[in-house]
């Protein structure tokens, strides 16, 4: 019995089927790829090796739509700002011109609405300064300040008034855009990230 080319130890017993993918091909038959043999990619292209993203595939700089929701939220702090110095200045103005308790108590009143405006014109510049560094908490603050910054739009449309309800469209949009971006999958990633 005869065991092939006395040259190749593997070789099969001559009259016997080679099996697929062991040993060399003979010639004639069509090669297989198998063990021993390489197989091909499907398009002629090696495969790149997956690219391995720092922190556990968490972003490291800040997606676009937190970007978008930052410079909103530094617009909306500076125009409070100007709205409330614009404010205050009438203000004293008018109870300086007139001189009565009833004056005097309006100008109170009219006071510490311009402070709580300058107070959430604060936060509001405060959130987009942590936004490079603050975590879930910064997070759920800028959503629990767009919510009330769109209650405070919808109030102004109440009023009927023309400035307030320009005011309301303007608050209601820019309230809209940064509770969307708050609320969508790159926020939870950005926020969550870890901090090394």
């Amino acid at each position: 019995m005869s065991f092939g080319d006395p040259n190749n130890p593997y070789g099969q017993p001559q009259g016997q089927p080679q099996q697929p993918g062991y040993g060399y091909p003979q010639q004639g038959q069509p090669q297989q790829p198998g063990y021993g043999q390489p197989q091909q990619p499907a398009y002629g292209y090696p495969q790149a090796p997956p690219v391995q993203q720092p922190y556990g595939g968490a972003p490291t700089s800040m997606p676009g739509l937190m970007t978008a929701a930052r410079v909103l939220l530094y617009i909306i702090g500076g125009l409070q700002v100007l709205i409330g110095i614009i404010a205050a200045i009438a203000i004293a103005a008018a109870s300086d011109a007139v001189d009565s308790d009833a004056a005097t108590g309006l100008a109170g009143l009219g006071f510490i609405v311009v402070i709580i405006l300058l107070a959430f014109a604060g936060l509001a510049i405060f959130l987009g300064v942590k936004f490079s560094t603050g975590g879930t908490a910064i997070r759920v603050i800028t959503i629990v300040y767009a919510s009330l910054m769109i209650l405070g739009s919808l109030a102004n449309f109440a009023s009927g008034q023309a400035s307030g309800v320009v005011g309301g469209l303007v608050s209601l949009a820019i309230g809209g855009i940064i509770l969307a971006a708050m609320v969508t999958s790159q926020a939870s990633a950005w926020f969550n990230r870890p901090r090394y």
